[in-house]
């Protein structure tokens, strides 16, 4: 981050679209002999190569066997007749598929655009990077530096090889890394209690103690994600640069942040154009901490898993000007809680300096708003609390236009679609059960 160019792991364009179609098909069947060869059958038959198939016990009331088969699909015809072979043999057929070049989503009302239901599923995200990353371009600090250059490919090919469920690899950061590092790390340090908010400084001193927080070395990702993990779930992701904004975004459903490793050029050590290690440690992790924030974060993720692309583009720009650019309300102060803002000791200064227009946050209004990426905001909006963002933010996925609900299933690590009755009468049993866990621990205390 810097005085001149904020940094966000968002890019602000339209996400690259690709062929061909990754599709998943999610159906149920009775447990009968021969009930899954009949469906197999029905799709192989029309010369479909499979890439995946799982099977789980259904939600459903009966006894019955959900699947999930994956495949690429060439166009929406062929989606379409995948879905219309399958009906005589299974109940429930549903289409995920993104849409391609073909523009499958738009031909196929019923479809819904992919979304990764398990952890694992963000795996395929990992070579599919925009920009940046080990390719630099020409106003890079770095570009011209053939070390540099070699180091940061060095560092992504990590994150290209990183898998979910595996430790994050340990980096051994040169001393040249470390000098910058000290260098950010004791400029921002000095701003913190004047400018931000008191969660963020909550948690900091934590991080000193338990993560190897400090000017002397950059901390390691695989020991700051552990203890985000025991704080509230989250957990860090290496990534070799910028992901589509609703890659990264439907990632943070499944409390994933998805993490540069690598550090900014050493001859400016206060500038960065992108996201580096100083912006993720410094600016984002110590409010993932916090569990109102990360429920926030998570909010915004969930309601970006199958929304169409012109929602995924408000949804992102909701993302910007809160978990990047956000300020909060506390006492009668202005605090800052935007990494952009707390990564950038320049910006962190002007945000609250009473020269740009403060507006309150509301999700409607600022998924409109227009922003520039390359100077600072002209414009930030206020949050009364995360907790009060949050259910804000619930109220406008309400509105956006998914013919679904969905919830995060903590236990199994993946998303259920609640699309049916019985999986909402599923749904509503778990969340009796935890009810008369409350009402019990209420009247012991009482």
């Amino acid at each position: 981050m810097s005085a001149a160019a904020p940094a966000s792991h968002l890019h602000k364009c339209a996400d690259s679209n690709v062929a061909p179609v990754k599709t998943t098909v999610h159906f149920s069947i009775t447990d009968k002999v021969g009930a899954l060869d009949d469906c197999l059958a029905a799709i192989k038959s029309m010369n479909i190569s499979l890439t995946r198939i799982e099977s789980r016990p259904s939600k459903t009331a009966e006894w019955d066997y959900d699947f999930f088969v994956d495949f690429n699909a060439v166009d929406a015809e062929q989606v379409r007749k995948v879905a219309k072979s399958l009906e005589p043999f299974a109940k429930q057929v549903h289409i995920v598929g993104n849409a391609g070049a073909s523009g499958a989503t738009d031909e196929l009302p019923e479809s819904t655009p992919w979304f990764p239901r398990k952890m694992v599923d963000l795996d395929t995200f990992a070579d599919k990077v925009l920009e940046m990353g080990e390719e630099l371009d020409s106003d890079h600090p770095g570009a011209k530096d053939p070390v540099y250059r070699a180091r940061r490919a060095e560092i992504t090919k990590i994150a290209k090889t990183y898998k979910t469920g595996q430790p994050i690899p340990h980096v051994e950061y040169t001393e040249i890394e470390n000098q910058t590092w000290a260098a950010v790390f004791n400029k921002l340090t000095t701003m913190f209690p004047s400018h931000a908010c008191r969660e963020h400084q909550h948690v900091f001193p934590l991080l000193i103690q338990n993560c190897g927080y400090g000017p002397q070395q950059i901390p390691q990702l695989e020991v700051v994600s552990k203890f985000l993990k025991d704080c509230t779930g989250f957990t860090l992701r290496p990534v070799m640069g910028l992901l589509t904004s609703r890659d990264f975004l439907n990632g943070l459903a499944f409390r994933v942040f998805h993490s540069t490793q690598y550090i900014r050029h050493h001859s400016k050590p206060l500038y960065t154009p992108e996201p580096d290690v100083c912006h993720e440690l410094l600016g984002h992790v110590p409010l993932f901490a916090n569990p109102d924030f990360a429920d926030f974060s998570q909010e915004i993720g969930l309601a970006s898993l199958g929304a169409a692309d012109e929602d995924i583009e408000r949804l992102a720009t909701i993302y910007w000007f809160t978990i990047e650019f956000g300020i909060c309300r506390q006492g009668d102060e202005n605090r800052a809680y935007g990494a952009g803002l707390l990564s950038s000791f320049g910006e962190l200064e002007y945000c609250l300096s009473g020269k740009p227009e403060l507006r309150p946050f509301e999700p409607t209004k600022v998924a409109q708003q227009k922003y520039p990426i390359t100077e600072y905001q002209p414009v930030y909006f206020v949050a009364e609390s995360f907790k009060d963002a949050q259910m804000r933010v619930r109220e406008f996925a309400n509105s956006l236009n998914r013919p679904f609900s969905v919830r995060y299933n903590a236990y199994t690590e993946s998303i259920e679609m609640l699309d049916s009755k019985e999986k909402v009468v599923r749904y509503a049993q778990s969340i009796k059960t935890d009810m008369l866990t409350l009402v019990d621990a209420l009247q012991k205390l009482a």
